[in-house]
């Protein structure tokens, strides 16, 4: 399951986050996930900055420490004046419990083993009892020795209970506030969406043959890619849409793939653009999205409608695989999709890597869409046009530009309509911002191809493709 979410409530992280200031959580480890193991705490969680650890008791505690450090296995007891320990009780209503060290400056012991803050320390032990059968799992528990550089009650932090059924990891992200220059000039007017929805209507690709440019959404299961068309198909509309199939899930909702055309209006014209949609990837190596399906599909041999099978290469004797293809008929610009709030896992950076590499050696020029700005910073879900001004979008932007290997001026943040009943000014020219970036990158593509002498002999040598 590429999608890992938090066992927080909503309720449970509003307390935790009471405990700072303007911060968000970013969850980057979840033992029932990626293993109840030192080595898989340590793999994801070290070097990260601050973070908060979250244990969960079979009496509904929820309990855990926060550091300011980094782990990074030195073998030190590291001091922190900022740590501390902290209980959210077993949900009824209790406030959020502080303790801090017994000194102010006792942190947590950096070791190969999991977090040890002396007093409690996780990731240590479990327990087997002898009268379970053989298939039983082995009990998760957290040490507890109140007195070692914090004091409690354990009533208080964990109820006696020292048996887990989940423990967690977040990355504690500042918030900051506003950049004293928005990192992009953005105009927020009707005028600028009516100037916008016209070029897009009157675009035209410069190459003969081709009346549409075809774009790829690419990215992991519930990243947004339907949700991106079918709010680009809402906006031409003038009114909600749902044509693509989207949703919450594990596992991809999208299981064809798909090319959806745009019409201006009910029953109006066709925009000179498509939208592919495609199976959703997924962090495990058989799951999701086979990448050996791109080549096919950005060289056009892929019908609309073909039925994705997971881990399994389209067989070229398959009925909706062309032998031959137009250019009109293949991809000509890939746009990675990622949802601001999900966990990048390094299944699924490794897999973009090597769509990257398939990408860039078919000199498909590329795009990314970072979805739900929203919902990843208050400051944007207070006024979307904040999307440039805020400090932490804008690092969330170079972050996924390192790790994905995009220059940021291909990083697009975007917000997809999901709840809402109407069209929203912000909302649209963010999207067809976005869309015009995706044309200007089309024509890349096209400017690429080989020159010939005439239309004619173009249309025999420069359009049509024979299998390789």
């Amino acid at each position: 399951m590429t999608v890992v979410k938090s066992s927080l409530s909503s309720d449970e992280e509003k307390k935790l986050l009471s405990l700072f200031g303007r911060v968000r959580l970013h969850l980057l480890y979840k033992a029932s996930v990626h293993g109840y193991a030192s080595a898989s705490f340590h793999q994801r969680c070290d070097k990260q900055g601050p973070t908060l650890l979250a244990a969960y008791n079979k009496s509904g505690y929820v309990f855990g420490a926060y550091t300011a450090k980094d782990y990074s296995q030195s073998g030190d007891l590291v001091s922190d004046g900022e740590a501390f320990l902290y209980s959210l009780g077993n949900g009824k209503g209790n406030a959020p419990l502080r303790v801090a060290s017994d000194d102010g400056k006792y942190g947590f012991t950096d070791g190969a083993a999991g977090p040890d803050f002396g007093a409690l320390k996780f990731l240590n032990e479990f327990i087997h009892e002898e009268d379970e059968s053989e298939d039983e799992e082995d009990d998760f528990i957290v040490a507890s020795d109140p007195g070692t550089g914090f004091t409690f009650k354990p009533v208080d932090i964990h109820g006696d209970d020292l048996y887990l059924t989940e423990f967690e990891v977040f990355r504690v992200e500042d918030l900051g506030g506003f950049l004293a220059k928005p990192w992009r000039a953005t105009e927020w007017t009707i005028e600028r969406k009516q100037e916008l929805m016209m070029k897009i209507q009157e675009y035209k690709p410069e190459l003969s043959g081709v009346t549409q440019a075809r774009v790829l959404l690419v990215g992991p299961v519930g990243a947004g890619k339907s949700s991106f068309f079918n709010s680009i198909n809402s906006l031409f509309r003038g009114h909600m849409t749902s044509q693509a199939i989207s949703g919450v899930c594990g596992k991809s909702v999208t299981t064809q793939f798909r090319s959806f055309p745009i019409r201006a209006g009910r029953g109006g014209k066709k925009l000179p653009l498509v939208l592919c949609d495609t199976m959703g990837l997924e962090s495990q190596p058989e799951a999701g999205l086979d990448v050996d399906d791109l080549y096919n599909i950005y060289k056009g041999r892929i019908a609309d409608r073909y039925q994705f099978s997971p881990g399994t290469p389209l067989q070229e004797d398959a009925p909706c695989f062309r032998k031959t293809s137009t250019l009109k008929e293949q991809i000509h610009c890939v746009v990675y999709v990622f949802d601001m709030c999900q966990l990048l896992c390094d299944e699924i950076i490794e897999k973009m890597a090597a769509i990257r590499k398939k990408t860039n050696l078919m000199n498909i020029p590329q795009l990314l869409l970072m979805t739900k700005v929203d919902e990843a910073c208050p400051l944007v879900k207070e006024n979307l046009s904040n999307v440039y001004r805020s400090e932490y979008i804008y690092k969330k932007a170079q972050q996924l530009s390192t790790a994905l290997g995009i220059p940021l001026c291909c990083v697009l943040p975007v917000k997809n309509y999901s709840e809402e009943l109407e069209l929203e000014l912000s909302t649209d020219l963010l999207l067809l911002n976005a869309v015009q970036q995706m044309l200007h990158y089309a024509d890349s593509f096209f400017e690429n191809q080989p020159e010939s002498e005439n239309d004619a002999e173009q249309e025999m040598l420069g359009i049509v493709y024979n299998r390789n």
